[in-house]
């Protein structure tokens, strides 16, 4: 599944920096909030950094490329560093909120069983198929999609309800994007830093990583 995830050339074009780190988890254990993962979220905040730091600023370079604009739809990791303490939604989703405020980058989940097809990072068109709360997206934006339409629009702004993981979902895809300045090395140490929070709560869990840059 992982080998069908393609990040289009139109993207590269507009950052040739970035990468994404997808990560499959298959037999997760989800369920509500608890001491553990209150305590990811915790640690995470104590962590925040200031709304000028670099990496957050690389986001906003990367959304006015697109032109979108950063204050009114904010990058996920930008939004949720704004958001302390952070918010406690269930056992998955705070294990990645915690590691995307944490190593400030954007991470997505996504629960496979709602998913159709490969996930592909391209820019839009403006006539992809998106739920309404959300919108159309517009001609250039860059997206997330499947073979259904949208999943996530405006890079990583705003989710589809359809994908979102919730305390039911089993098998789940975390993306995890990267831009400069941070390091490939990084992106990885943030990988493993997620992985190890979903052995913790699930220690059946097989994990499956692949990086995708320019280059590959």
């Amino acid at each position: 599944m992982l080998d069908d995830i393609r990040v289009d050339e139109a993207v590269f074009e507009l950052r040739p920096d970035f990468a994404v780190l997808a990560m499959a988890a298959y037999g997760v254990r989800n369920g509500p909030t608890d001491d553990r993962s209150r305590a990811w979220l915790a640690e995470a905040a104590r962590h925040a950094v200031p709304a000028d730091h670099e990496r957050l600023e690389a986001w906003r370079e990367a959304y006015r490329a697109f032109g979108a604009k950063p204050s009114r739809t904010r990058p996920s990791v930008d939004a949720l560093t704004r958001r302390l303490p952070l918010p406690e939604i269930n056992l998955v989703v705070d294990a990645y909120n915690a590691v995307s405020v944490r190593h400030v980058l954007p991470i997505g989940g996504e629960d496979l069983a709602h998913y159709k097809g490969a996930a592909r990072l391209v820019r839009a068109t403006g006539e992809e198929a998106s739920e309404e709360a959300l919108g159309a997206p517009e001609p250039g934006e860059v997206i997330w999609r499947d073979d259904v339409g949208v999943t996530c629009r405006r890079w990583n702004w705003r989710q589809v309800v359809r994908t979102r993981i919730t305390e039911e979902t089993a098998d789940a895809l975390f993306l995890l994007e990267r831009l400069e300045p941070m390091s490939l090395e990084e992106l990885k140490a943030a990988g493993e830093e997620l992985a190890e929070h979903l052995t913790e709560l699930s220690p059946d869990v097989r994990i499956v990583t692949r990086v995708i840059t320019a280059a590959s």
